[in-house]
């Protein structure tokens, strides 16, 4: 199977105009002719996943987040990046992102699944599709009436995380819940106009978190790969359901930080 083969099963699911106007999703390194047998998955294009796709022979190297967002004047081993996408294409690996495409179509609905939380809606839309249904970043949906606390710990067994920030009053009833895997600074005012309770997310800075549960809206910090490192074992299982015959190995958990 040739690349351009597996960017059109990824963007049968995730199509590419479903991006945001300010990313770099598709194929950003690497020949979309190169025959594909083996795709490593991975959360980010680090130097340590790079050469595990290397030790793989992959030929094929998919990730959420893109190695290349603005633009780059030059292509050398002076820079981290550079070093990064020549070694893709000294091995013949192609490189994809698979980033806010994915996001509008599985990200969130995805996270929403694992919480239990029931029909969940788009909670900022960023694309219509022909049929006029709405598409976007986060979700936002109903949930069991429980606490601020236990709703915290459910987020932590169901991602298994050690910890979570949490900005609000442990003890409130929360009935309502936005849901933004990734970094979720920009929702906040969407999630407020929608009345969310609380909104789970990653990357919340110190005045966002005050200031929104100043607003009425909680907030659990779940971490940006806290929530997003899922992407992982869903686009491998579906790759595997969509291509039986190629092999694809995802990137294993493994936290870019370590609290002490």
């Amino acid at each position: 199977m040739l690349c351009k083969d597996i960017i059109q099963i990824i963007e049968a699911e995730c199509p590419a105009e479903c991006a945001l106007e300010w990313d770099n999703a598709g194929l950003l390194a690497g020949r979309e002719e190169k025959e594909v047998k083996r795709i490593y998955v991975a959360l980010d294009p680090s130097d340590e996943v790079i050469e595990e796709a290397v030790k793989m022979n992959a030929d094929m190297l998919i990730t959420h987040h893109p190695l290349i967002f603005s633009g780059i004047k030059r292509i050398t081993d002076q820079g981290f990046v550079g070093r990064r996408v020549l070694r893709l294409i000294q091995s013949d690996i192609s490189y994809y992102a698979a980033h806010t495409n994915y996001d509008v179509r599985r990200m969130a609905a995805l996270s929403c699944r694992r919480l239990g939380l029931d029909s969940p809606e788009v909670l900022e839309v960023t694309h219509v599709k022909e049929d006029g249904t709405q598409e976007g970043i986060g979700s936002i949906a109903k949930v069991s009436e429980t606490t601020l606390a236990e709703l915290s710990r459910r987020v932590k067994e169901v991602f298994h995380l050690k910890t979570v920030r949490v900005f609000g009053e442990p003890s409130r009833l929360v009935q309502k819940a936005a849901v933004c895997p990734g970094s979720g600074k920009s929702v906040i005012p969407e999630a407020l106009r929608k009345r969310a309770d609380v909104l789970i997310t990653g990357d919340i800075g110190h005045h966002e978190g005050i200031d929104s549960a100043a607003q009425g809206l909680a907030v659990i910090d779940a971490g940006h790969y806290g929530m997003e490192y899922i992407f992982e074992e869903d686009m491998k299982q579906y790759l595997e359901g969509a291509a039986p015959e190629l092999e694809v190995k995802a990137a294993p958990i493994r936290h870019p930080f370590i609290n002490v």
